[in-house]
């Protein structure tokens, strides 16, 4: 007879994804039992301590998810969320899933908001993706008013699904270097998360190769063409004083100050993440 104790079928989950390669293959086990039996990861963890069972229906879910996760789909496509900040965003095929690096990243853009002398800063994220750097600083900072822009048809609406009833949040579909002219010279901050990673650099994880949509990946030969389209842009949109927020990869820190500086930015400085890798480069509007 099987054995269908919730602990062995998560046991047996998590050995088939380790044999891929995955991760963290129980961490991934646990969260995808939890989404099929509609419960958090400690209460998955809490039910195999007290040796709880799992039925057929259940387990049959859990070995298609399992399939899924093993040909390296991300677990948020599967799952159909991602966590970011205190926010869940919806997410799934042809939007770039937020990183937890990125919850650093969006921390300059709010301190900057909240120090803003304006009784209604004006935030701008270009290229905003699923939303969640707009939604980060529009929950965060209710007084702000923010604004965000999307190219990918796909990408917007999964943003659009995620900023539903958010007041002080407006959203359109726009190339980042020609969104909301109407705000030229207003904005306390502009952030962005641009693609990014030079078109030789094909990524060595399958989630983010196989399944994270190119638009969100790929910046030209050295990975900062959008970076320059955004330094141009944000010069028109940020008031003087205003910050610039751009992330990045680790190693481009130098050469996006360098691109700022010849902009005619001031005090163009590069931040670390959690990591201690270069992620972060801001800049102040002259």
């Amino acid at each position: 007879m099987s054995d269908t104790s919730l602990a062995a079928v998560v046991r047996t989950a998590a050995q088939r994804l380790a044999d891929v390669g995955v991760p963290d293959p129980l961490v991934d086990a646990e969260l995808l039992a939890g989404h099929i039996l509609g419960r958090r990861r400690g209460e998955v963890q809490a039910a195999i301590v007290r040796g709880d069972g799992i039925d057929d229906a259940a387990v049959s879910a859990l070995d298609e998810a399992v399939t899924r996760r093993a040909a390296r789909e991300p677990l948020q496509h599967i799952t159909g969320t991602a966590p970011f900040r205190h926010l869940e965003l919806a997410v799934g095929p042809g939007v770039f899933v937020p990183r937890p690096e990125t919850e650093t990243v969006v921390q300059y853009a709010i301190d900057a908001l909240l120090s803003s002398p304006e009784s209604a800063p004006v935030g701008i994220d270009l290229g905003t993706g699923s939303g969640a750097i707009a939604l980060a600083m529009a929950t965060e900072v209710p007084h702000a008013r923010i604004f965000a822009a999307e190219l990918s048809e796909d990408a917007h609406a999964w943003a659009s699904r995620n900023v539903a009833g958010v007041e002080n949040l407006t959203l359109v579909l726009s190339d980042l270097g020609e969104a909301f002219p109407e705000l030229d010279g207003t904005a306390s901050v502009v952030i962005s998360n641009p693609p990014y990673v030079p078109d030789a650099a094909i990524p060595r994880d399958p989630e983010v190769r196989l399944f994270d949509p190119a638009m969100a990946l790929y910046g030209g030969e050295d990975g900062l063409d959008i970076v320059r389209v955004l330094s141009s842009r944000a010069l028109r949109l940020l008031r003087p004083g205003g910050l610039l927020v751009i992330e990045h990869g680790e190693l481009q820190g130098e050469s996006i100050r360098d691109l700022l500086t010849a902009d005619g930015w001031r005090a163009p400085a590069t931040h670390r993440d959690l990591t201690l890798r270069d992620r972060t480069t801001t800049a102040l509007r002259p």
